[in-house]
């Protein structure tokens, strides 16, 4: 099937350019161009062998080389091959997880600074970017 380019863009977009199944970095200009460095192109989360749709919700960019190796596997197993468990955040996600992180550091900052003074703010800080690393994606 062939894609326009909005709606390559909000398929890359989706996982901020990272492969939803092996979570590394894709090049949006090598689409549909295998053999160059990070050659991708529009992977079936659900495949349609299986009933999957071309519905946006079930469409993710993906490396060429990832994307035939699934398959019709299901997205859980080839993400499993990887030690993935999810799809990388979007840009929005990633963004919302900054905040949590600031959030949840900032809290934390302050009850430890009060009660050990500016080395708990430093703690509560580290301790706060890990509690917001990652956010559920939708």
């Amino acid at each position: 099937m062939a894609y326009d380019d909005l709606t390559l863009s909000r398929i890359y977009d989706r996982t901020s350019g990272y492969c939803h199944l092996c979570g590394k970095k894709m090049s949006f200009t090598n689409y549909g161009h295998p053999g160059r460095r990070g050659a991708w192109e529009v992977e079936h989360s659900n495949p349609r062998a299986r009933g999957g749709t071309d519905h946006g919700n079930n469409l993710f960019g993906a490396h060429i080389k990832c994307n035939r190796a699934k398959s019709d596997f299901t997205t859980k197993t080839a993400r499993g091959w990887h030690g993935k468990t999810r799809a990388p955040l979007s840009r929005e996600n990633r963004k919302k997880a900054r905040t949590s992180n600031a959030i949840a550091g900032g809290i934390i900052g302050g009850l430890l600074g009060a009660a050990l003074g500016p080395l708990g703010v430093a703690i509560g800080g580290g301790i706060g970017a890990k509690i917001g690393h990652r956010v559920k994606p939708d």
